[in-house]
């Protein structure tokens, strides 16, 4: 049996490993390791097997597993660092990740023994949104304007990577491309990438304009395109605006390409990534029946892959979801669940911002809006371009009664998220703080211009509840209340938990209070 991935020959037969035109030297015990893994590459297999197949139940330490196991990635072109085709999943075990072909036969055989004739697969997709930053064109005619256009990309990169959910190609390897004519498709097939980020800079007499456009790799489909006008006034804050706001930009496109891709695959062909895609794109109408379509997907996601994170993070979600919109009375069932997951997610990843943000709203409800709050604060500090970090520590401020900080949160929230279910978020929450500060008029036209957006939104009628009452309209509160659907008693109480001073608390229950008794 030959199995081919990537530019590799792996003949089992033979006892070959050929890359390209290379017969690669391989100990007896890495060949056996590669094929185990690459045989076994539907599955995480574990440290036990591994000693099982390749030392036959002898006792070795795991120095000497570790040996073999980075020098079957040397034999591949994969690092530890990179792990492109051998995975490791904390304290689960191992995986073969690439895509293999098989093949067998005399014909096989020829095309072995010439592996320049061998088909050059492309590299395998990672399981998760990978995109490429090439080189943004100078179109000035001051070569001494290269350096910006080159600040601006490795910019854009660094800001990406701060999204643990993206694979981004470092600078090293997009920057091969510079000066080169390529194909998106091309770009695509070598780095093993689904998306190419390109653009332009143009400087003509101190202003300055740039372009970009996110491209679907395979297709060649348009997902973005924008331009942004500046002055060389202050070359670093351009530098940072043209950052942030391509990185806002793209990340939306990108997860709504991802989710529509998802659910164009075939339910038997799903993998983890995809259910979770499903999962969060059902999260965000907050109907039971797409909360437990999500909880499905979830729960298959981990029995797909029982050591991801993200997963794990997204049930306590679902749960606390649940809890949040008043689909479940058993808070403590619910609060056990929720509580055991997210610990799981931080156990596996605590450095990854999105999890921590999942982690502070979990803990924030159910247990320590103190605790929740800081770890908020933690996920914007590892990448202050979290929307969704600043929306929540946005939210656990107005908790905590640190208005003018909440406020402040919420603006940088808005601007990094300016369309979208999150927006509707933000906006409650700054009508919620304009209430608390006693600003009604504020209060009520954020709240009408989030209720507006999403009347369907929890926060969003509980918003314009509040600043109804405030404003006198009794009838509006009346109405938003008995669209609320909730149990006021258990709201009042989530919130007294929450609420750290007594006079916020007592402002938004009496308020409460007014709208539920009016009529």
């Amino acid at each position: 049996m030959r199995y081919l991935f990537e530019n590799c020959a792996l003949d089992t037969d033979r006892r070959e490993l050929r890359r390209r035109a290379e017969l690669v030297a391989i100990p007896p015990q890495v060949f056996d390791l590669l094929n185990y893994l690459v045989r076994n590459r539907e599955r995480v297999v574990s440290k036990d097997d591994l000693m099982d197949a390749i030392w036959k139940g002898r006792v070795v330490s795991e120095t000497a597993l570790t040996t073999r196991l980075n020098a079957a990635r040397r034999a591949i072109g994969d690092t530890g660092e990179e792990q492109r085709l051998i995975k490791t999943l904390p304290r689960k075990g191992f995986r073969f990740v690439a895509t293999v072909r098989e093949s067998e036969g005399p014909a096989a055989a020829a095309s072995a023994d010439n592996p320049e004739n061998l088909p050059q697969p492309a590299l395998s997709f990672p399981d998760k949104p990978s995109i490429a930053v090439l080189p943004f064109t100078n179109l000035s005619s001051d070569p001494e304007q290269e350096y910006f256009a080159d600040g601006i990309v490795e910019d854009i990169i660094t800001a990406l990577s701060r999204f643990k959910s993206l694979f981004v190609i470092a600078r090293n390897s997009s920057f091969t491309y510079k000066g080169k004519v390529a194909h998106h498709q091309q770009v695509g097939r070598e780095l093993g990438v689904r998306y190419v980020l390109e653009g332009s800079v143009r400087n003509a007499k101190g202003r300055v304009r740039i372009t970009g456009q996110l491209i679907d790799a395979a297709s060649g489909m348009h997902l973005w395109a924008d331009k942004l006008d500046g002055t060389l006034e202050d070359i670093f804050l351009l530098q940072d605006r043209v950052t942030e706001q391509v990185v806002t930009a793209i990340l939306p496109k990108v997860r709504t390409a991802e989710v529509a891709r998802a659910q164009q695959q075939r339910p038997d062909s799903l993998h983890a990534y995809d259910c979770v895609l499903q999962a969060q794109a059902l999260r965000v109408s907050r109907r039971l029946e797409d909360n437990e379509k999500a909880l499905a997907q979830l729960e298959r996601a981990i029995a797909l892959q029982p050591g991801y994170a993200l997963a794990h993070a997204l049930l306590a979600a679902c749960y606390t979801d649940r809890y949040m919109v008043g689909h479940d009375s058993g808070v403590e069932s619910l609060r056990a669940k929720a509580m055991r997951h997210i610990q799981k997610a931080i156990e596996l990843d605590g450095d990854d911002a999105e999890i921590l943000v999942h982690a502070a709203i979990t803990i924030g409800i159910f247990d320590d809006s103190e605790r929740g709050t800081a770890l908020a604060e933690r996920a914007v500090n590892l990448n202050v371009n979290s929307a969704q970090g600043w929306f929540v520590l946005g939210a656990g401020a107005m908790y905590l009664g640190e208005h003018a900080r909440a406020l402040e949160c919420e603006a940088r929230a808005l601007r990094l998220n300016p369309a979208g279910p999150l927006r509707v978020q933000i906006m409650s929450i700054i009508a919620m703080t304009h209430f608390l500060l006693g600003q009604h008029n504020e209060a009520h036209l954020w709240a009408e211009r989030a209720y507006q957006e999403n009347p369907n939104f929890t926060i969003a009628i509980r918003a314009l509840v509040l600043s109804s009452v405030a404003t006198g309209d009794l009838p509006r509160a009346r109405a938003a209340f008995e669209r609320f659907a909730g149990d006021l008693p258990k709201q009042l109480e989530l919130t007294k938990r929450m609420m750290k001073r007594p006079e916020d608390f007592e402002k938004f229950s009496r308020a409460m209070r007014t709208a539920s008794s009016s009529g």
